[in-house]
C-alpha cells in the first residue's frame, strides 16, 4: 500500500485570510479557495495528476484551512518548525514574518537558552523558527 501524508488541516476563524498569510509567509501558492476551505501548496507541487506512485509520494504536503466558530484558547498540541537554509539570514526571516503579522510568544521557553524563536500567526497558532539548516 502507498499511503502518503497528504495534508495538514488547520482550524481557524478566517480560512481565506489565514491561508493567504501562510502562503505569503512560506512563499507557497493558494490553489483552492471557497467559503468552506482554502488550500495552499508548495510552489513546486504538481497540480496535475501523477500516475507514478513513487513520484506521487515524493510530492510535498498541502495545508487546508477550514472554518470553526471558536477562537484558539490554549497552546497548540502540534506546531510547525520552520528553518532557513544556512545561506539565509535567520533574523531577517524572523523580521519578515513579524512584518507580515506574526507575533513573538512565550510558551515556557527560556529565551537565553534556546536556539529557536517561538512566533504565532495572526490567529495565534504557535510555530518555531529554528536555527539555519542545510539538510
Amino acid at each position: 500500500m502507498a499511503l502518503k501524508w497528504y495534508s495538514v488541516v488547520i482550524d481557524c476563524l478566517d480560512p481565506q485570510a489565514l491561508a493567504r498569510w501562510w502562503a505569503e509567509a512560506l512563499e507557497w501558492k493558494l490553489v483552492y479557495d471557497t467559503p468552506e476551505e482554502a488550500v495552499i501548496v508548495p510552489p513546486h507541487l504538481s497540480e496535475e495528476p501523477i500516475a507514478d506512485v513513487s513520484t506521487w509520494r515524493q510530492q510535498g504536503q498541502g495545508w487546508v484551512f477550514v472554518p470553526v466558530p471558536e477562537v484558539k484558547a490554549t497552546k497548540n498540541r502540534l506546531h510547525f518548525d520552520l528553518a532557513p537554509h544556512t545561506s539565509q539570514d535567520r533574523q531577517a526571516e524572523i523580521d519578515r514574518l513579524l512584518r507580515l503579522g506574526a507575533t513573538r510568544v512565550n510558551v515556557g521557553q527560556d529565551e537565553s537558552a534556546v536556539t529557536w524563536a517561538v512566533l504565532a500567526d495572526p490567529e495565534g497558532n504557535e510555530f518555531c523558527v529554528l536555527s539555519s539548516r542545510d539538510h
